[in-house]
């Protein structure tokens, strides 16, 4: 597949589409170099910096190694980009259904593998989230980052890699759809007892009571969002198919 000079509008998303589109067509494949900086911007005809963002932009998401003073290597032939697409326009109801599901088997596979130094840890996160929740509402955004280390404590004792980052990249939507929501109605969060539950089951390793107490944790949540939010649809991605 041949790159092709680019519209002069909406340069890098251009770019970025080309090149994505030479990895997952197979054009250039996992641990191949690709051409420089250069060579790709004289064959797309947009400028250097152009390139240099869309290959910085393929590097965040994982598709692309920059090697610095060796070149550009392809990392992964999949294609992210519609999966970020349609977590930024979910609604919060779709992002704590995933969010739920990670949560459960986080604390069954922590209850399995933590150590005593992952307890510990989990006791200090804990306590934090605790201080930060008697806070006034001016410490609404540091009683979320609180939250969010708990359970990003709790993924991190399971020693899955790919769990803790897809924990890392969903905490954060949540917590900003959350806190739009909030804006405009009230949505309690699970108490310390209810945190405390799944602390206390992850460290008797009993896997079942931790996964069950980590539901607890996040459907009264749940079952107030799906209230707000009904059958409503996420925003639809006009340029999605085109895509995919």
């Amino acid at each position: 597949m041949a790159l092709s000079p680019v519209p002069g509008r909406s340069t890098v998303d251009a770019v970025l589409d080309q090149l994505q589109a030479q990895v997952s067509g197979g054009s250039w494949r996992v641990g191949q170099r690709i051409p420089g900086e250069l060579d790709l911007a004289a064959q797309l005809g947009v400028s250097r910096p152009a390139v240099r963002e869309a290959i910085r932009a393929l590097s965040h998401v994982g598709v692309l190694d920059v090697r610095h003073g060796d070149g550009t290597y392809v990392r992964s032939t999949a294609n992210p980009r519609p999966l970020l697409r349609r977590v930024a326009r979910a609604t919060a109801r779709d992002v704590f259904e995933v969010q739920l599901a990670y949560d459960v088997q986080a604390a069954r596979l922590a209850a399995r593998r933590r150590t005593d130094a992952d307890l510990r840890r989990l006791e200090e996160l804990l306590r934090a989230r605790d201080e930060a929740t008697a806070a006034d509402e001016s410490g609404a955004d540091e009683f979320g980052a609180a939250d969010a280390r708990f359970h990003l404590g709790v993924a991190e004792a399971t020693r899955n890699p790919v769990l803790i980052e897809a924990m890392r990249f969903f905490i954060v939507h949540l917590h900003e759809s959350m806190r739009t929501i909030r804006l405009d109605h009230e949505v309690p969060e699970a108490g310390p007892a209810a945190h405390r539950a799944v602390l206390d089951a992850i460290a008797a390793g009993d896997p079942d009571a931790a996964g069950r107490a980590a539901a607890a944790v996040v459907e009264p949540t749940l079952a107030i969002l799906e209230r707000l939010v009904g059958d409503q649809p996420a925003t639809p991605d006009p340029s999605e198919e085109e895509n995919l």
